[in-house]
């Protein structure tokens, strides 16, 4: 048994080529578990992050958890030393909700990996926060988010294949008109990059028709299954390595 997660900035179609990879590879008997910060996306969610989603969506807050550490996007601090102590314990108890919810999905990955099926993830904590919370060394980063990424580096598990849907910013930005092209951009050489660290890495284009871009995906996850049935009957056999950072 595996797991491979899809990623891929906003715009690149991470959600629908996730649900149609289960539909498309039935004799790989796959699971689909949502491993990101959008709330109302996610199949699965803890009792609490529902009531907190519920509360946040009342006020007129983003269905989401709180998402990677950006330094421009951080508010000052208060000289309100009140404020400032609200705002702390505030941000330790969400801390604590986030890694709650990143261990209760990996908890169902593994329970669904000894149940014998493969699991695919739709993103993944460990490589949306990798360029982000789990530079923890930075002492400008709020304590919290250090905590996190430090979690996360140190103990979180990683998906066994990643396939990265590739797309140029622009593309990306006309599809969901979220972000900026320079964000958009950035987060797609930080996957390119931590491609390079990981040893079971492919990328797929994703400016292709759906259907396009769901086969090749399949061809990937499926190169991959042969392959690991063989590194599991020959241990000395070479590991896969994906497309290398090619488009397929």
């Amino acid at each position: 048994m595996f797991t491979v997660a899809i990623v891929g900035p906003d715009g690149s179609g991470k959600s629908i080529v996730s649900k149609m990879l289960v539909e498309a590879l039935p004799e790989l008997r796959m699971k689909r578990v949502y491993m990101g910060i959008n709330l109302e996306a996610s199949n699965l969610m803890l009792p609490q992050t529902r009531l907190l989603l519920l509360i946040k969506k009342a006020r007129g807050g983003r269905p989401d958890m709180a998402g990677p550490y950006v330094a421009s996007r951080a508010k000052p601090a208060s000289k309100n030393p009140l404020k400032r102590a609200l705002k702390g314990l505030k941000a330790w108890l969400l801390l604590a909700n986030r890694l709650a919810e990143e261990w209760f999905r990996q908890l169902i990955a593994w329970f669904y990996l000894w149940r014998g099926w493969n699991v695919l993830f739709d993103r993944h904590f460990w490589l949306d926060f990798y360029y982000h919370d789990m530079q923890y060394q930075d002492p400008s980063k709020p304590l919290p988010r250090r905590v996190h990424g430090y979690l996360l580096k140190k103990f979180y598990p990683r998906p066994d294949l990643v396939v990265f849907l590739d797309a140029p910013a622009e593309v990306l930005f006309s599809r969901k008109g979220e972000g900026t092209l320079e964000s958009l951009e950035q987060y797609r050489q930080d996957y390119l990059r931590l491609g390079e660290t990981l040893p079971a890495f492919a990328v797929v284009n994703a400016c292709q028709p759906l259907e396009r871009v769901v086969e090749q995906a399949g061809e990937v996850i499926r190169e991959f299954a042969r392959t690991r049935g063989q590194m599991q009957k020959r241990p000395a056999a070479r590991p896969f390595q994906g497309s290398g950072g090619k488009h397929a």
